[in-house]
């Protein structure tokens, strides 16, 4: 092996070009993975980990959208300087590389690709293991796989990818505005931290500031009222020290649970947050486009995974998939469990992590017209747009396969990226989409076996759903790659319409008749919000916003079962043991009709025709089904190799599938008749 172990590069790699928008590539790290372990035709595979330098130009028409970014401090040349974590997997030998970038972009700044493609260790920040690498599928495919920082403010953890980009300052000082955490409590707590899920928080500017409000509220849309200020103060991480660290709030009474807290507070020192989309634009522009780079490849494809499958919509919206030489930056987007939200990217005090769900996180600039690529008017105010109306060519865009799981249809508006805004008719993928529905499964896939039960009136039940969709993302991203790269058709898009009545207005969900089980209040809903006269700038005035009325949403219709139509059906949807429900209700908790952040529910079918008709079950049970064992397995077979035939699952995946419904089979009959005096004995 001509490389080292381990080799530590102390300088620049060089980088073509004065004016490059990576001006500097440092790489620290440079090592051979797993002792150069082979990985098919692709060979051996090395990791380089370091810091890229970006160069940016705020007279340049493609960085104008940036908000801020003429207001940071620049260099003698003045450029703009921003800094960021990489890390890439690629063949040793170029010769067995295949010329094609799947480009992460990292989500709050892990790494998912190795775990979602390759069956590998969940989020792993330094991937060196054998463990880590899982089945190698992507190093298989002769793949270059690229991690890039974009967002500022990710939790202080080792192994986290980080941007550092500027702070924003007026031509008189400092920028001042008004920043917003809320919080849902749900159990007695003293001291609350502003920032999001241990994301770096703005700190309050003044605390004595008398627009620093906190409010509280009983439910999602019910009236605030004002906390009195001698109630709560700015204080310390454990609320003992008077003095004000600016991070965190305390009340020496406590914050009661069952209410909605909603702090909006004065900070200062904007970061240019938006530097982050720039980042990820010319990091795949250096890799496609400079010769000298140390990961040069002709193609680029991008994955984002729920917040980061956001931000490649919002990446798109704002036309970052065209470099500053007007070229095209990514060939394909694998963008999973995004919905049709956006997010907080792109504006002055931008908290990224934030994400507006049904019950959590409410209310921030996410879930914002226009939805769909395709450019239509919103009845109500006239608005005129489309995901992708920035490009003046079709040429410039790329093809993007749009996936979510039934979650995100409840808990992420997902309906409204294929539908009229007037939630009446359907609108087809345009040319360059393909759109996928991963029926009956929840945002991420629950371990197996499940722990948690959640009985139903008699009805054995679990929290969360361990429906396992990764097969599928695993075959699309092989279809993406030849699509871009071959230009092989891919599959066909498989998601509920309206057209064939498996979209559905809430109300006429049809739900078996199951003692016990109720359906969410309401899914997710996206409003016409108004953050103020200077949203359009990029600044928020107004907080909390003013929500005017709802957007129109659907979700999918339901079989007898329970189990969602109108999308990729795998074996446990197809072949059925369980009702696989995308959404769980806050069960035991203050508004127990809202939804959980994304998990569902688990329902196995009654055994017995004795087990239903004991629990008034209407619902099938699996003797009546399927006469044993062998049959269950051999129609499990059957519907593994109809999803090989359509494109939807690999060959290589179908002994992983139907040993995994065994699996299911086996525990099912054991586990689903026990009482709920059982309860966490699953495994």
């Amino acid at each position: 092996m001509s490389l080292p172990a381990l080799l530590v590069m102390l300088a620049a790699w060089p980088v073509a070009g004065a004016q490059a928008e990576v001006s500097a590539v440092e790489v620290e790290e440079r090592s051979v993975v797993l002792g150069g372990r082979g990985f098919g035709n692709a060979g051996a595979y090395e990791k380089l980990a370091g810091s890229l330098v970006f160069s940016l130009d705020p007279s340049q028409p493609a960085n104008a959208v940036i908000v801020d970014l003429a207001r940071a401090p620049r260099d003698a040349d003045g450029r703009v300087r921003a800094r960021a974590d990489f890390m890439v997997l690629q063949p040793v030998d170029p010769g067995r590389r295949r010329g094609v970038a799947l480009l992460e972009v990292s989500n709050r700044g892990g790494k998912a690709s190795l775990p979602y493609f390759n069956g590998g260790r969940r989020w792993v920040p330094d991937p060196a293991t054998a463990e880590d690498f899982g089945d190698g599928l992507l190093m298989r495919e002769g793949l270059t796989v690229l991690w890039v920082g974009w967002q500022h403010d990710v939790p202080d953890r080792p192994g986290l990818l980080r941007l550092d980009v500027p702070v924003a300052r007026g031509e008189d000082g400092p920028l001042t505005g008004l920043v917003r955490s809320d919080w849902v409590v749900d159990e007695p707590v003293r001291t609350l931290a502003l920032g999001h899920r241990d994301h770096r928080p703005y700190p309050a500017a003044a605390p004595d500031d008398l627009r620093n409000v906190l409010t509280a509220r009983s439910g999602r849309e019910a009236p605030r009222r004002v906390v009195p200020r001698d109630e709560w103060r700015f204080a310390d991480a454990d609320g003992t020290a008077m003095a004000c660290d600016g991070t965190h709030i305390h009340a020496p009474a406590g914050f009661e649970p069952g209410n909605i807290y909603e702090l909006t507070y004065v900070a200062r020192d904007p970061r240019v947050a938006g530097i982050g989309l720039a980042a990820v634009r010319d990091a795949m522009a250096y890799a496609k486009h400079d010769p000298s780079s140390p990961f040069a490849v002709d193609h680029g494809i991008a994955f984002g995974v729920s917040q980061t499958g956001r931000f490649l919509r919002h990446f798109l919206y704002q036309g970052f998939n065209v470099d500053e030489q007007g070229r095209r930056v990514f060939d394909g987007m694998l963008i999973y469990s995004a919905g049709a939200g956006r997010g907080s990217f792109n504006h002055r005090f931008a908290q990224p992590s934030r994400d507006a769900h049904r019950y959590s996180a409410f209310f921030y600039p996410t879930d914002l017209f226009p939805f769909s690529s395709h450019t239509q008017s919103d009845p109500q105010s006239g608005r005129r747009d489309g995901l992708v109306a920035a490009y003046r060519s079709g040429d410039l865009l790329p093809r993007i396969f749009l996936v979510n799981t039934g979650y995100e249809y409840w808990g992420r508006a997902a309906s409204l990226i294929h539908m009229r805004v007037d939630g009446r008719r359907d609108l087809p993928p345009m040319r360059n989409e393909r759109i996928y529905h991963l029926a009956g499964a929840q945002h991420y896939v629950e371990p197996w076996p499940p722990v948690q039960r959640h009985a139903l009136d008699g009805t054995q039940a679990w929290a969360g759903n361990p429906l396992d969709f990764l097969v599928n993302l695993r075959a699309l991203l092989v279809r993406l790659v030849d699509w871009v790269v071959d230009d092989r058709p891919p599959p066909a898009s498989e998601y509920p319409a309206i057209g064939r009545g498996t979209l559905v207005m809430p109300g006429e969900l049809a739900l078996p008749a199951l003692p016990g089980l109720a359906k969410p209040v309401s899914p997710h809903v996206a409003y016409r919000a108004d953050y103020g006269p200077g949203w359009s700038e990029g600044i928020i005035t107004r907080e909390p916003p003013h929500l005017d009325s709802a957007f129109p949403i659907r979700v999918p219709q339901v079989d007898a079962l329970g189990n969602e139509l109108g999308g990729i059906r795998n074996v446990d949807i197809a072949v059925p043991l369980a009702t696989y429900l995308p959404w769980q209700l806050r069960r035991g908790l203050a508004n127990p009709e809202e939804m959980v952040d994304f998990r569902g529910t688990f329902i196995p079918l009654p055994v017995t025709d004795a087990d239903a008709e004991r629990n008034a079950d209407p619902r099938p049970s699996i003797e009546s089904l399927y006469p044993d064992f062998e049959v269950y397995l051999d129609d499990a077979g059957a519907a593994a190799r109809a999803l090989v035939e359509r494109g939807y699952l690999l060959e290589e995946d179908v002994g992983r599938v139907v040993d995994r419904a065994a699996e299911r089979w086996r525990w099912t009959v054991r586990y689903a008749r026990r009482p709920a005096a059982g309860e966490g004995d699953g495994r």
